[in-house]
């Protein structure tokens, strides 16, 4: 534990660690884990209640376990990569992955004229596609074969390879890395119709084609092809393994503590001050917080950093947000596949999404859903009993929508300290993309509205309140000055980093996780992602604690302090 002493300023406390965490998402988690195992003292600092950021869940009614942002993820199989990060901390025994359907698909792409369902493997991918789009098959031959190189340099790059020995190997691929997937398409001669069956998955990254790079696009379809899982008891079940080989080998984690300011002096990160006053005092800290909320608010703007970096990140755009509409049914829903669903009202995606835009710039209203994307718990994780009763269904439908104050109706949202939550407009807005989003799941799934026994929607505001990341979107930054680059994990403030979703290693939990190996990487001076690959294990599994009858994920994510403090939602 940290050493404490008492403050020479206005008398506050101050603590000392190795190394401060400030937030506790699954980056700022595995750089934390990771620390601790080498022999740091490590305090992870967190504002809400529980750990995770977006791979928290959340209890409704005693009976039903949410999700809110592990809908599945990929590349969990024996050589894995989060199954390699678990296993350098000694807990991969402590996640099962339960696979999706990877023969029949994952991935369930509906519109008006075609379905595809996704398999594991390009080239069963590929021929799926190619049979969707027979017209065309030329140009998915075309982009498969672009994708699985671009795809390959980049999973050489995360295990290892530098970059100047992929561009000597093949200098066209990696020109590729600095295009959109809009560009490729277009390269290859795609269809609207094609275009929109091949990025039909953009929900999980949250931008349309012309504004994703090429190269998150494929990894990001590389990581599921790969194949498809969902963690056992759901995404808490992950982060309570972080936790707790965090707090096995020596570290903290503190939540409903937030962090007011990143202490920076004589252009090195010295601590952290909270909003109580204390001053936290460490030669390393780590910022798994926004990345704009770290440059501009957390570390003062151009107190700490170049005038061109803070000027960069004030103009920097974000990526769409999402509206997730959880549902319970006090029912099972018949024939759905263990996959996720992804509807299109029209057959050209983009078209639709700008339709939606132009729609309601003119009018103020929407007037339709043109995407939606199906996530069933019940399904993925059956038999759990948090998630559901017997008998019962438990799922989550999710569009992108603009994450604006003015679609929203409010002036401001809870990181400008606006009371948005009880205004008329804020609800009136919520409540119609709730009935729309309804009405169009009712499309694909049938009638179920009668059957409806809890119903909730998080919108980007929602989203904001809990991870506090600008403009309420879990993909991160859109635009960060030229071109598509995003921030490295490291900065021009000595002992500083950055971690997450607004990094180069880019969105989902994969990336993030990736972004915290790479960061530890750096400050242990070690190659460890390709370690762990090879079989490394850092820290004493031995030190683990044993799991009891009851064991709660939820509770283990409190951090072990207030594990058994008041509030704690239950199941049953």
């Amino acid at each position: 534990m940290g050493e404490q002493m008492r403050g020479t300023g206005a008398g506050a406390a101050e603590q000392r660690y190795d190394a401060v965490v400030v937030g506790s998402g699954v980056g700022g988690l595995v750089t934390a884990g990771y620390l601790a195992a080498d022999g740091r003292r490590v305090l992870v600092l967190e504002q809400h209640d529980v750990a995770g950021g977006n791979a928290h869940v959340f209890r409704r009614r005693r009976r039903y376990e949410f999700d809110v942002g592990t809908h599945y993820l990929g590349d969990c199989g024996p050589d894995g990569l989060l199954p390699a990060v678990l296993s350098g901390l000694g807990v991969a025994d402590r996640v099962r992955f339960r696979p999706l359907d990877n023969e029949g698909g994952f991935d369930r792409i509906i519109t008006p004229t075609a379905q595809v369902d996704v398999p594991a493997g390009w080239d069963r991918y590929r021929d799926r596609l190619a049979a969707a789009l027979p017209a065309e098959a030329d140009a998915v031959h075309r982009f498969v074969d672009l994708a699985t190189a671009v795809a390959g340099a980049g999973r050489a790059s995360l295990l290892g390879t530098p970059m100047v020995e992929l561009f000597r190997r093949s200098p066209q691929t990696m020109r590729w890395n600095r295009r959109t997937l809009g560009q490729a398409l277009d390269h290859c001669g795609l269809s609207a119709r094609g275009r929109t069956l091949l990025a039909a998955q953009a929900g999980n990254y949250g931008a349309m084609p012309d504004h994703v790079g090429l190269a998150e696009h494929v990894t990001m379809m590389d990581h599921y092809l790969r194949g498809a899982y969902y963690p056992e008891g759901g995404g808490q079940a992950l982060v309570a393994a972080f936790v707790e080989a965090l707090e096995a080998y020596g570290g903290e984690l503190r939540t409903r503590c937030q962090v007011r300011r990143i202490l920076v002096g004589e252009g090195r990160a010295t601590g952290v001050e909270l909003t109580d006053g204390t001053r936290i005092l460490a030669p390393l800290v780590v910022s798994n917080a926004d990345y704009r909320s770290t440059v501009l608010d957390l570390c003062g703007g151009e107190e700490t950093f170049p005038a061109d970096l803070v000027a960069r990140t004030r103009a920097a755009t974000m990526r769409d947000a999402v509206v997730a509409v959880y549902v319970a049914l006090d029912t099972e829903l018949p024939g759905l596949p263990n996959a996720n669903i992804w509807w299109h009202a029209t057959d050209d995606m983009e078209g639709a999404h700008a339709a939606m835009l132009e729609h309601h710039a003119r009018t103020g209203t929407l007037d339709r859903i043109p995407q939606l994307a199906f996530s069933f718990a019940s399904v993925k994780d059956a038999g759990s009993p948090a998630v559901c009763p017997p008998g019962h269904s438990n799922f989550q439908l999710m569009t992108i929508l603009p994450s604006g104050d003015g679609f929203w109706g409010t002036g401001g949202g809870p990181l400008a300290g606006e009371p948005y939550r009880r205004r008329p407009a804020y609800l009136a807005r919520k409540r119609e993309v709730t009935e729309l989003v309804l009405d169009a799941a009712e499309q694909v799934l049938g009638p179920f509205r009668d059957r409806v026994t809890h119903v909730e929607t998080s919108t980007p505001l929602t989203n904001e309140r809990y991870i506090r990341a600008s403009g309420g979107t879990p993909y991160g930054m859109a635009t960060w000055g030229p071109g598509r680059q995003r921030p490295d994990v490291r900065t021009d403030v000595e002992g500083l980093y950055v971690v997450g979703q607004n990094t180069r290693h880019g969105s989902g939990m994969a990336g993030v996780a990736a972004g915290g190996m790479a960061a530890v990487s750096h400050i242990l001076g070690r190659p460890l992602l390709p370690e762990v690959f090879a079989g490394a294990v850092l820290g004493d599994p031995a030190r683990l604690p044993r799991r009891e009858a009851g064991w709660d994920p939820l509770r283990v994510s409190r951090g072990r302090a207030r594990q058994q403090a008041k509030g704690l939602a239950r199941i049953g």
